[in-house]
């Protein structure tokens, strides 16, 4: 038996249809052939005809012992680099429980709030630890990295300083010189398009004119320095001058926090909370505010409400739920967090509460203290006096490379500057690291170790020691033995619907098969534990892989070039506009500003084109849901002198493929712009069309939709960018590691690959696949909606289907409208639910509709439960119609019902009990969710914004109020 003829190839483990199942489902539609449906589908003119240039596919277990021997090539030494990246112990049960638990990491972004109560309380719980440490009173739900997090901080206040400003915008920003060197240029990078003006200097030298609108110190500094800086935050509250400070959330246990003394915006990395380097990421970052700034705040926003029975309840609060939403008036493009990891630090600081946090800080700090005593007895002298876990020895260049000769032979990395050697303790150090360490300074000098003295007192100001308690609610007391969390962690598991449960069928969002192969190796130590700054000869197996991935990447796409840099889908858009910003800057037309979006864009298209410095121009859409050719080609004349882009989606957000992509794309072409593909919708392309056929220039990628990686609950995700010849050189750079274009831009996040550690899944996927299976899998994809849409189509409306052939992408429109006076599309989501299912993506992009995606990892079965879900929602819709069901009390408007509800004494409505929770036979076979509460109120959620962890007699408060 050959390979290829094996029946457990991946492709067999990871597409649902089985040749049976798919010749059943192809006789439904009405074609003979997959090909057939194809060509019914996708345009002749884009059709690629050549199969991807990618290996051939390999088992599983191929793969995992390919990867392994490329594992090997990466040296995991012991890293005392610091620089915003620390080792940390994952305790096993959040390891085992969390971060390798498909329960946990296949669930979707909490938007049905009443299937996702477990994590948002975990998120709630991150919420709250970040406010107590930071001392500030609102934080959200997470964003993607440090850097990101304080240039979202700056962009927020330069945003509120200039809101009322009609003259010369208030644009100076001062930037302490110790903050890290890849916040700095990830600052600059966002700041140069808007015309923020960034002074990195020593805090020194900061003059707080009436020109400076914000600034950004580093808690403690890079070089491990505790300054007091409460002098100059009151100067600068006095002036409303905005102060954000980028603090180590670890060292907040010990130090005075930032908001107990003026700081606006604390932001940060929590990564050391239990979360591995992973070379880069995936990590939560956190973004705490005063009050005044809670609904300018980027991100999401956990709170707490109450639902239709007035019980408490959560879900994510706010109009910062989608910031984007607001278009081209956003002041950020973030749809994103990283809630799997903010989870996974939240529940860290769960289990070890706050005398664990202090007590590991402690830890830490003394073993620097200890460190730093015996430089000062070998003769070596201290940067700073006072610091956490960071001492900086300044040294000349011959001292250094000693220095670096001798540690390197010993398997050990410091961070080595221009004129000092820096020394970073974590949780992981042990007192035999700690004597290892001093040796190495000793024999630099020629001198024995000296004798190590345990540390007897703090090396922090008296006046900057912490002494507000922090972590007092009782979540963070009472789960500190395995058996206990374990059993919290499964709780709340138990509250989320998840893919291990059923299909999450969401348009535009591809919830496919996240494969257990493909996971595994994230844990692996040669891939989890290495710093993103070690030696590059470190990384070799890493540097391997994204190579090889950003050439399949690059293959897929039809281009020739790509960055891994973009930590999400909207950091993708962003940095792919800013490459066509940078090829006109290059050509002297910076002038060309205009980018032209079609009306149906996702709302993060326009505010990404705002923040690269762009104007919108909306583009019509016809009836049939394209781009309107005509309207198109009159505003790229009117606009030839400033076209600078367009962006669009292919196929369109309407779940079809345009047969006038090229022409749309050849006008701006024509009037001197380029174009920007959004990636969101490439599970229908791969295989069989490319952004480089229809004539983009770049595009994005979602690996965590198109390429398998995991959603998280709501992150992580990644956004790859892919370019042609003519935007490769301008690929982001990296201060501190080479990557990049030539001409490349300043870094648009903290580390040079983003989330570096994710990529792996990607690269498993193709790799497993091989190009008969990526092929396989959109073909598969496309059959599986358009089999849905057939089923459907008697029943419901279907929106925006192929003119000649009726033919759906790989998603379709269900148009409820005709319902609306009955019930809602919020009806008929929350309905589902009791029928065990997820809704789909609800009023977008058309209002009262809801959009479907199969995706290629359902099987026929699975589909069919969808599909008779809908069609008995339909009979129930029919009977509020008919008078058979009351129109103000029937199942799908008190809809999801709850398990308490359905064996409580009393039932107060006019239909059964069985009607409420088991109207197909299915949910019978082990197929029911039970939502943990009802149908919740948002509106008091938000008159009542309460977005930490109230105490138990708040909540029996707000449910009495």
């Amino acid at each position: 038996m050959t390979r290829s003829s094996r029946f457990d190839q991946f492709t067999n483990r990871h597409i649902g249809p089985d040749a049976a199942e798919r010749e059943a489902m192809l006789r439904l539609i009405g074609v003979d052939s997959l090909a057939e449906l194809i060509d019914q589908t996708v345009p002749e003119n884009i059709r690629e005809r050549q199969p991807l240039d990618i290996p051939e596919a390999l088992s599983e277990f191929d793969f995992l012992r390919m990867l392994r021997e490329l594992g090997a090539e990466n040296k995991v030494y012991r890293s005392y680099l610091g620089m915003g990246y620390h080792g940390t112990i994952t305790p096993s049960v959040i390891l085992r429980n969390i971060f390798q638990n498909p329960g946990w990491y296949t669930q979707y972004t909490p938007y049905q709030a009443e299937i996702a109560q477990g994590r948002l309380e975990a998120l709630l719980n991150f919420q709250t630890m970040v406010s107590d440490l930071t001392g500030l009173p609102i934080a959200n739900a997470s964003l993607l990295d440090e850097a990101t997090a304080a240039a979202e901080a700056m962009t927020m206040f330069f945003a509120q300083k200039n809101k009322r400003v009609k003259d010369e915008p208030i644009a100076e920003f001062l930037v302490s010189d110790q903050v890290l060197p890849q916040t700095q240029s990830v600052l600059q990078t966002r700041a140069e398009p808007l015309g923020i003006r960034v002074r990195v200097l020593p805090v020194e030298e900061f003059e707080l004119t009436d020109r400076v609108f914000g600034m950004l110190l580093q808690y403690p500094a890079a070089n491990g320095g505790v300054e007091d800086y409460r002098a100059l935050t009151t100067e600068a509250n006095e002036k409303e001058i905005y102060v954000t400070v980028a603090a180590d959330l670890l060292a907040l246990t010990l130090l005075h926090p930032p908001g107990e003394w003026g700081a606006d915006a604390v932001v940060g990395n929590t990564q050391r909370f239990g979360v591995p380097m992973g070379y880069g990421g995936p990590h939560a970052a956190y973004f705490a505010v005063k009050d005044a700034y809670k609904r300018q705040l980027p991100g999401r926003i956990i709170g707490v409400s109450v639902d239709r029975l007035g019980r408490p309840a959560m879900r994510m609060a706010l109009q910062t739920r989608e910031q984007h939403i607001r278009r081209e008036k956003a002041t950020s493009n973030i749809c994103t967090a990283q809630a799997l990891l903010a989870i996974m630090a939240g529940m860290y600081a769960v289990y070890h509460g706050p005398e664990g946090l202090k007590n590991i800080a402690e830890r830490v700090h003394a073993g620097a203290r200890i460190i730093a005593d015996a430089a000062t007895t070998l003769g070596y002298r201290l940067s700073t006096p006072a610091f956490f876990d960071t001492i900086e020895l300044p040294l000349d260049a011959e001292a250094r490379e000693r220095i670096r000769t001798i540690a390197l032979r010993e398997e050990i990395n410091f961070y080595y500057t221009d004129s000092a050697v820096r020394i970073s303790l974590d949780e992981t150090v042990t007192d035999e690291d700690i004597l290892d360490i001093v040796s190495i300074l000793g024999e630099a000098k020629g001198e024995d170790t000296p004798e190590l003295f345990a540390a007897t007192d703090f090396s922090l100001p008296q006046a900057l020691r912490r002494h507000s308690e922090y972590l007092t609610h009782q979540v963070f007391h009472g789960y500190r033995t395995e058996t206990e969390m374990m059993r919290y962690i499964k709780r709340l598991e138990k509250k989320d619907l998840s893919l291990t449960h059923s299909m999450i069928p969401l348009g535009s969002c591809t919830m496919k098969l996240n494969a257990a192969t493909q996971l595994i190796p994230v844990s692996w130590d040669v891939f989890a534990n290495l710093h993103p700054f070690v030696p590059i000869e470190q990384a070799a197996g890493y540097r391997r892989m994204f190579t090889e991935l950003e050439a399949y990447l690059s293959e897929i796409t039809g281009f020739t070039a790509c960055s891994l840099q973009p930590n999400s889908g909207a950091q993708g858009e962003y940095a792919g506009l800013l490459t066509i910003r940078a090829y006109h800057l290059s050509r002297e037309e910076g002038h060309r500003d205009i980018a032209l979006i079609p009306e149906s864009a996702h709302g993060t298209n326009p505010a990404s084109a705002v923040m690269a410095g762009m104007e919108v121009v909306v583009i019509k859409n016809d009836d049939q849901g394209d781009i309107d050719l005509a309207d198109l080609r009159q505003k790229a004349e009117k606009h030839r002198d400033r076209l600078a882009a367009m962006m669009i989606t292919y196929p369109s957000t309407y779940g079809v493929f345009e047969a006038g992509v090229q022409e749309a794309c050849a006008i701006v072409h024509e009037n001197g712009g380029l174009v920007y593909m959004d990636g969101a919708n490439m599970n229908a392309q791969v295989g069989l069309t490319s952004p480089g056929k229809i004539g983009a220039d770049v595009c994005h990628l979602n690996l965590h939709k198109t390429f398998a990686i995991p959603h998280g609950g709501g992150g992580p995700g990644v956004g790859p960018i892919c370019v042609n010849d003519k935007l490769a050189p301008f690929l982001p750079k990296h201060p501190l590691v080479e990557t990049g274009g030539e001409q490349g831009m300043k870094a648009v996040a903290a580390a040079p690959w983003g989330s570096a550690s994710i990529c792996l899944i990607s690269y498993a996927y193709i790799r497993m696949l091989g190009p008969e299976g990526l092929r396989a899998a959109t073909e598969n994809a496309i059959l599986n909606a358009n089999y849905i849409k057939d089923r459907l189509k008697e029943a419901y409306d279907i929106l925006y289907i192929g003119e000649e052939h009726g033919r759906s992408a790989h998603e379709l429109i269900v148009d409820l409208r005709p319902f609306k006076s009955l019930v809602s599309a919020e009806d008929v989501a929350k309905r589902l639910i009791d029928y065990g299912f997820h809704a789909p993506t609800m009023s977008w992009p058309v209002a009262g509709t809801i959009m479907v995606e199969p995706t290629e990892s359902e099987n026929k079965e699975e589909l069919d439960r969808f599909c008779d879900a809908m069609l008995s929602i339909r009979a129930e819709i029919d009977a509020i119609a008919s008078g058979a069901a009351d129109e103000k009390a029937n199942v799908l408007i008190n809809a999801p019902h709850t398990i308490a509800e359905l064996t409580a004494d009393e039932w107060p409505y006019p239909y059964s009990r069985e009607q409420a929770a088991w109207p197909l036979a299915y949910l019978r076979e082990g197929y029911k969710f039970w939502p943990s509460v009802a149908r919740i109120d948002n509106g008091y959620g938000d008159r009542n914004l309460i977005c930490t962890c109230p105490p138990m007699e708040a909540y029996e408060t707000e449910t009495e109020g």
